[in-house]
C-alpha cells in the first residue's frame, strides 16, 4: 500500500497532469471527459477499465450520454497516494 500524500506532495504531482483534473485536498482526484455520443463515452470508459485492471487501481465511474466522470482515491490509505496520480497520468495518455 502506498502512503497518503501531504497537501504539498499532492499539489506537486497534480502539476504533471492535464489541467482538467480537480483535487479535493488529499482526498479525491476527479476529471470529466466529454464525447460526441454515448458510444464514444462508453468506449473510453471501457479502455479506462482495462487500464485500471492492469494497474490494479480502480477509479469510480459515472457514465452518461457524451460524458465520463472519473474519481480516484486510495481507499486503503484513506485518500490520495502516488498510485492515484500514476493512474491519472495513464488516463491522460488514453484520452490523448
Amino acid at each position: 500500500m502506498s502512503d497518503l500524500l501531504t497537501e504539498d506532495a499532492a499539489a506537486e504531482l497534480q502539476r504533471s497532469l492535464h489541467p482538467g483534473w480537480e483535487r479535493d485536498g488529499t482526498a479525491l482526484l476527479t476529471r470529466r471527459f466529454s464525447f460526441g455520443d454515448f458510444r464514444d463515452a462508453f468506449g473510453f470508459a471501457t479502455r479506462v477499465a482495462l487500464l485500471a485492471e492492469r494497474q490494479n487501481h480502480h477509479p469510480d465511474f459515472e457514465i452518461g450520454w457524451g460524458r465520463v466522470v472519473l474519481a480516484l482515491t486510495s481507499h486503503s490509505a484513506g485518500g490520495l497516494t502516488a498510485d492515484d496520480f500514476a493512474v491519472a497520468g495513464e488516463i491522460d495518455r488514453l484520452a490523448g
